[in-house]
């Protein structure tokens, strides 16, 4: 009987893909305990979107996370993160000393191996990476990116069994040095027969001596199955998760392909009873925190539209964060044209946040106004790498006018290592700016991190995990919440009455207020009331958001197309112009609100 290896991806992909890679490392160590205990030695714990997060979300390090996981699992353990070429952890590309910055920090925090993809099967996005992992004395999974098409769209040579074969003789032509190959399909939309030609081939390929690993995610019901037709076609390990993080956008659950094997020549080879046991303590870890009914859903749009398990909820969520989660079906179909049009680039982080910031973009400015410069046009222009298929030429050309950018057939690290706003001088240079120390880890975190992780070390560290309703902190009876703006940014006031005794909470910090009538109330209202008597300009957001900056004040003098503010939404933003010559008269807008299409920003007279 062949036992099957898997890697158990509760602690990294279960966290992206169900809680948008939001949770707090003293929470889930305890499960973390209980899944080694069962006897999972092989555990994805980081990288990807949970390197980010820490620093966005979580108040914490992702360092400090790493240490603090290799010691409950101890020496033993493979730890994997994930990797995205020369993007690293992040959503844009790196320079070379930066990529090799990326591997000997891992190594250095604990780290077993690490997957490293590329989501256009680029083998030059994979070459420096690669080497630089190898380098560094951790095991290189090198990786295949996988997805299926929309019906309709299946004639294309992109991702086929051929497409992959070739794409793997592509990465053993580079010399590229690996200790295994996987293959990714983050969507899970690939059919299990092209699972199954594609593994079989590419075992032919490399002979009985490497290993082979799949990962699908249960996002179209099809986990099962693929992981069936990726071990009948030779893989050695899959990919799978405990309850609450299994099924649904996350991988398969071990104690489900479990019961898939049962009575055929494969197993598992684990204790269901102890399996069980570390499950049960899993969920109880992850009661506090709001698990969105998305995620544990097979979705049949997926399939038209492949948005990837680690993607779909970190979506949704940030639809519901920004008012606009009616917009999510025109946007999921508005994507499969950003797919086709875009050169079929696989579906998984960055393309797929690419795909989908687009088709939010198309969805609220009408198709193709306005292509993201950051990501889906750099895309389609070159610099990301060589698509699987030329982009649209209409569309590149678009992607040229409106960007300023010419397309380029460069390769990414060439371009990036001319770029002197990136690497480890430029970073070293910010935080010594800053007054910040200067460590190879603090360079790191300022690189993938940007402007955000700066201000991480600096002590700027909103909290943005979403508990349960259960969990939150209750309010006061007959108590109203606001958004109100202090020293500049956006917090949450909770204000109760008693008769005519007011009370704001503030922080967890209660004041007694109390209300001002007369000539103050009349100054505040007085810019609402100028806004609409045909003598001031209001700039209204066109899309709805969160401010990220304001770069105005009232008194300012600005021009037609001088940026007063900018928005964010889909980690997209989005410049909001003056429209018109005048002097700013007030600034409605508070940095950090999140704010509605049509919703007041300044007024200009």
């Amino acid at each position: 009987m062949k036992k099957i290896k898997f890697m158990d991806c509760s602690f990294r992909d279960g966290f992206q893909s169900c809680l948008g890679a939001r949770v707090k490392t003293e929470d889930f160590l305890p499960a973390l305990d209980a899944a080694v205990k069962a006897g999972i030695n092989h555990i994805e714990i980081g990288g990807g979107a949970r390197f980010q997060s820490l620093y966005f979300y979580c108040q914490e390090d992702a360092f400090d996370m790493m240490d603090k996981c290799r010691e409950v699992v101890g020496p033993d353990v493979n730890l994997q993160t994930l990797s995205r070429g020369v993007n690293v952890v992040g959503l844009s590309s790196q320079s070379s000393d930066i990529i090799d910055l990326h591997a000997r920090m891992f190594k250095k925090h604990g780290i077993t191996t690490i997957r490293n993809f590329d989501a256009l099967n680029d083998v030059r996005n994979l070459i420096p990476s690669g080497k630089s992992i190898h380098n560094a004395g951790l095991k290189h999974q090198v990786t295949v990116t996988m997805m299926g098409l929309a019906p309709g769209l299946t004639e294309s040579y992109a991702h086929t069994p051929q497409f992959y074969a070739d794409s793997l003789k592509a990465i053993l032509d580079s010399g590229v040095p690996f200790d295994s190959l996987a293959f990714k399909d983050a969507s899970g939309t690939s059919t299990p027969q092209t699972v199954y030609e594609t593994v079989k081939m590419a075992r032919a390929m490399l002979g009985s001596d490497i290993e082979i690993q799949f990962h699908t995610h249960d996002t179209a019901g099809m986990a099962v199955a693929c992981n069936w037709a990726a071990i009948e076609a030779g893989a050695d390990v899959i990919d799978l998760a405990m309850s609450p993080l299994s099924g649904g956008t996350c991988e398969a659950d071990i104690l489900i392909m479990y019961q898939r094997l049962r009575g055929t020549e494969y197993t598992l080879d684990i204790d269901p009873e102890k399996i069980l046991a570390a499950e049960k303590v899993f969920e109880k870890c992850m009661e506090k925190y709001f698990m969105p009914p998305e995620s544990m859903q097979v979705s049949p749009k997926i399939i038209f539209s492949p948005m990837p398990g680690g993607a779909l909820t970190a979506n949704t969520q940030m639809m519901r964060d920004n008012n606009c989660l009616d917009k999510y079906d025109a946007c999921i179909e508005a994507m499969r044209e950003a797919v086709a049009k875009g050169g079929f680039g696989t579906s998984v982080t960055p393309v797929s946040q690419f795909y989908f910031q687009q088709a939010f973009a198309n969805t609220m400015f009408g198709a193709w106004k306005k292509i993201d410069p950051n990501g889906y046009g750099k895309m389609v222009l070159g610099y990301f790498g060589k698509t699987p298929v030329a982009p649209d030429p209409e569309l590149v050309k678009m992607a040229s006018e409106q960007l300023g950018l010419p397309p380029t057939t460069e390769a990414v690290v060439d371009l990036n290592d001319k770029n002197p706003k990136l690497g480890i001088a430029y970073n070293t240079k910010l935080l010594e700016e800053a007054g910040l120390p200067v460590t190879d880890e603090n360079i790191f975190i300022v690189a993938a991190c940007g402007e955000k992780g700066l201000k991480y070390l600096q002590g700027d560290r909103p909290n943005g995990i979403r508990y349960a309703e259960a969990a939150k902190p209750a309010a006061a009876a007959g108590a109203s919440t606001y958004t109100a703006t202090i020293d500049g940014k956006a917090v949450v006031v909770e204000v109760s009455a008693n008769g005519a005794e007011y009370t704001a909470t503030v922080n967890g910090k209660s004041f007694k207020v109390g209300v001002k009538e007369g000539a103050d109330a009349a100054a505040a209202a007085a810019p609402a009331a100028a806004a609409g008597d045909g003598s001031e300009t209001v700039v209204a957001a066109p899309m709805p958001g969160t401010v990220n900056k304001i770069l105005v004040k009232a008194g300012d003098s600005v021009g037609a197309d001088d940026t007063v503010v900018i928005l964010e939404a889909m980690k997209m933003e989005t410049e909001i112009k003056a429209g018109k010559d005048g002097v700013v008269a007030s600034v409605s807008a508070a940095q950090g609100a999140v704010v509605a299409a049509g919703d007041a920003l300044v007024s200009i007279k």
